[in-house]
């Protein structure tokens, strides 16, 4: 995630993260995720020689922007360009509890993200759309 979050936050590259459920081995995946979505860090994941990483990258694009490079406005510049550059896709069934739990326990889940729900096509929409665009 530091890796990714660097490469979004500095050189200002679009990622898409993508994780299912069953990726979920520790509860505290999503605490960090939950963090990321709600703040746009992970508390205390960056190391001190990472932050001296992110200042020295993120001063050119400070007098870029004519924004005073100060580390307060380079820390705020990473968590804005994190924020924009990097989207988490999570994929989760709603078959069970534990969605609902999850969503009680880590409320960015909801109040962070586009939930998009899908369920079965209909067989009329499945033969539209291959007959549309094959």
């Amino acid at each position: 995630m530091k890796g990714l979050m660097k490469e979004s936050g500095i050189n200002g590259k679009g990622i898409s993260f993508v994780m299912t459920d069953t990726m979920i081995i520790n509860e505290s995946f999503i605490e960090n995720l939950n963090n990321l979505l709600n703040t746009g860090e992970i508390p205390n994941l960056m190391l001190p020689e990472d932050k001296d990483e992110i200042n020295n990258g993120l001063r050119p694009v400070c007098q870029e922007k004519k924004i005073i490079d100060s580390l307060d406005n380079i820390a705020a510049l990473f968590i804005a360009r994190v924020r924009d550059f990097m989207h988490i896709c999570l994929c989760m069934s709603p078959v069970g509890e534990t969605l609902r739990v999850r969503c009680r326990q880590f409320p960015a889940l909801v109040n962070c993200c586009t939930l998009d729900w899908f369920g079965r096509w209909p067989e009329e929409a499945l033969l539209y759309v291959s007959t549309e665009f094959l």
